[in-house]
């Protein structure tokens, strides 16, 4: 690939081509995508976003606390951090896709206090926010869609406080013998077909897939954190290894 091609899901594009390919993705399963969620994973991925949250840990008094959410449209991961914290707590959802942010935004006025939270379209290539803002920075199932993965923690660090955090939850690969061979079939053949019934849209969900596969190993996107400046980055591997929680700190 030319340096300024990546990958959507197993084809090479061009680096703007992707961004637009993701963002019909997303379009087309923005109403359908948090029941998607819960379908594909057995509802586990609510297990692996307690664990996030958990990790984020928002104080629990007044005390200011700043949170990013990035790729965060629909708002699920930004509810949890809002409710498990206390009254100075404050998230900011950004997302690249108005119509996953209008699902999110839907979603929190029925469940949080008016002003604690915002939604914001933007790009996590080029982040709307001064420099060191925010406490912590997550990014759920959503790194992997990123044109620019490199520029994307170069952001996240730039705009994260000294003695931030941040916290990337994305699918790896099985780690247990014979899970692998398993997960590879539920993964090329039901979860498309689940799509399909679901959502009306197979294709999107095949895409899903492939750029799960395409993603880094642990150790390699460990390097990259490195790279953008992040002390301490470790990755902790559940379920078997299918997915893995990431973590890094602006030190």
């Amino acid at each position: 690939m030319s340096d300024n091609s990546t990958h959507f899901g197993f084809r090479d594009v061009d680096s703007g081509e992707k961004q637009r390919l993701v963002d019909d993705v997303f379009h087309k399963v923005a109403r359908r995508y948090d029941l998607m969620n819960d379908v594909m994973s057995v509802g586990l991925h609510r297990a692996w976003k307690d664990t996030l949250v958990t990790a984020v840990n928002p104080p629990r008094n007044d005390a200011p606390f700043r949170h990013l959410d990035v790729a965060g449209g629909t708002g699920d991961v930004a509810m949890r951090v809002l409710e498990a914290g206390g009254e100075g707590t404050h998230a900011t959802v950004l997302d690249i896709n108005g119509e996953m942010l209008a699902v999110g935004r839907e979603r929190l006025e029925k469940h949080v206090a008016l002003g604690a939270a915002e939604f914001i379209e933007g790009n996590a290539e080029s982040l709307p926010f001064p420099d060191k803002q925010f406490d912590a920075y997550t990014v759920a199932f959503g790194i992997r869609n990123v044109p620019r993965i490199d520029a994307a923690l170069s952001e996240a660090y730039r705009v994260l406080r000294p003695g931030g955090r941040f916290l990337c939850l994305e699918f790896s690969q099985a780690d247990v013998p014979g899970l692998d061979k398993v997960y590879d079939l539920y993964s090329f053949n039901v979860i498309p077909a689940m799509g399909q019934a679901i959502a009306g849209d197979a294709e999107s969900y095949r895409y899903l897939v492939e750029s799960i596969r395409r993603f880094p190993k642990p150790p390699v996107f460990a390097e990259m954190m490195r790279k953008a400046g992040f002390a301490r980055a470790t990755w902790t591997p559940m379920t078997g290894g299918i997915v893995a929680m990431h973590s890094g700190w602006r030190l």
